[in-house]
């Protein structure tokens, strides 16, 4: 069966034309303004902010433990570096694949919350589990859930931020949300350092407590955040072939700016590699997410205005920029300032990036799209830091930042030759 979706770019919201997203199918679907009244913030829904502090209190989780996850296996539990390597590899593995699956079956069905509640359940009881880890296969376990709960909700909970707020303030809306996400980020590090200082290096006593934002994410899906109206499409599939031309392009293009976009543990070991102590470099990494956290909401909010390209092409950009810093520099005192304006390469791509993929496919299609992108670009990543790790060993640490920032350009070279800034497309 054909489906026809008529798509104005996200660029003709800023010049107050508006987007009309029809499919065809038993009838026409047409994608209209919510209805629902703002929640304390203008423009935003009560479902974007609920989910909003949803993950918040789920990255607080998360970033208690991961960071002192390798210290765990390797001074508590005596593991190998080999068995952290294989730990994180599978997990975010899991994740990656896990999403495009998640995603499909989302909109096959037209469910968003059943998938977006069990995910975060499923993460939230990983925690305490390490806790009571005396061998590193159970620390693999409690990983592995850790990552299938993010795989099984992303996709899910980033359709359901697109079905919630109005299209005119789409990019506002994913930027709010990757704004909380990323304060959780900067919080529970803090938060591990002071437990750990406070309880004597007590890691088990850590894992324990990250279980109680968990908890409070649970509550907050299960009880604040509401189903939107989502028909299900029983054609949709796996294939390619289902989207349009400029959804096909983007994905390449994302999928060729990962291809250098490896780990940021790579930045971390750089300002290690020229002098940095670790809690000069932890702190920097702090600086980072604060800076995304602080850019991504007016980011968002711009990209409705001129459009999600130009603010991509931008991301690009400055990613180039910071890591052909990281590869020239041999003065450690200009690590501060390229960490600060790595958070605005974040600010600038990661929720207009979900934007982007959503202003370019059908409604019933969007969860299996952010799915694909997800996928793609997170599969890419780990390749990516294989060929980093290989680069740095061969030829010195500066080469696998030039690599990325060589990657970088192609992207937003071809995002600006490709990507036509106003367009009307039918596919």
């Amino acid at each position: 069966m054909n489906h026809k979706h008529i798509y104005m770019s996200p660029e003709k919201i800023g010049d107050n034309t508006v987007m009309i997203e029809l499919q065809a199918r038993s009838g026409k679907q047409t994608e209209e303004p919510d209805k629902e009244p703002d929640f304390w913030i203008p423009g935003i829904k009560k479902n974007v902010f609920v989910l909003g502090l949803v993950s918040l209190f789920t990255d607080i989780a998360s970033e208690m433990v991961y960071p002192v996850i390798p210290l765990f296996l390797t001074l508590v539990l005596g593991a190998p570096m080999a068995v952290v390597g294989l730990i994180e590899g599978i997990a975010e593995s899991t994740a990656s694949l896990l999403k495009v699956f998640s995603g499909w079956y989302s909109d096959r069905t037209g469910r968003r919350k059943p998938l977006v509640l069990a995910g975060y359940s499923v993460s939230a009881i990983s925690k305490p589990l390490i806790a009571f880890a005396y061998a590193w296969p159970i620390v693999l376990s409690a990983r592995f859930m850790d990552r299938f709960g993010k795989g099984v909700r992303t996709s899910a909970r980033d359709a359901l931020i697109a079905d919630s707020c109005d299209i005119s303030q789409r990019g506002k809306s994913y930027g709010l949300h990757r704004s909380m996400d990323t304060i959780g980020a900067v919080l529970g590090p803090v938060i591990a350092i002071a437990i750990l200082y406070l309880t004597d290096d007590n890691y088990r006593l850590l894992f324990l407590v990250a279980f109680i934002p968990g908890l409070i994410s649970i509550f907050l899906v299960k009880f604040l955040v509401s189903e939107r109206r989502c028909v299900p499409n029983a054609n949709v599939s796996f294939r390619i072939s289902q989207f349009g031309k400029e959804f096909k392009i983007f994905l390449l293009i994302s999928l060729i700016f990962a291809l250098g976009n490896s780990s940021d543990v790579f930045l971390i070991l750089r300002a290690q590699d020229l002098g940095f102590s670790v809690s000069a470099v932890l702190l920097c990494y702090i600086v980072y997410n604060v800076v995304f956290a602080m850019g991504a909401f007016p980011a968002g909010i711009v990209s409705d205005k001129v459009g999600r390209r130009d603010l991509m092409i931008w991301g690009f950009l400055i990613f180039a920029a910071v890591y052909a810093g990281f590869a020239l520099t041999s003065n450690n005192l200009y690590m501060w300032p390229l960490f600060v304006v790595y958070g605005l390469y974040a600010a600038f791509t990661d929720g207009i990036g979900k934007a982007y993929v959503v202003d370019l496919v059908p409604v019933d299609k969007r969860a299996t799209a952010l799915g694909m992108y997800h996928t793609v670009t997170g599969i890419m990543v780990l390749f990516a830091s294989v060929v980093a790790g290989l680069l740095w060993d061969s030829f010195g640490a500066p080469a696998p930042f030039i690599y990325g920032a060589a990657t970088a350009v192609v992207a937003a070279v071809m995002m600006v030759v490709l990507m036509p800034r106003r367009s009307e497309m039918v596919g």
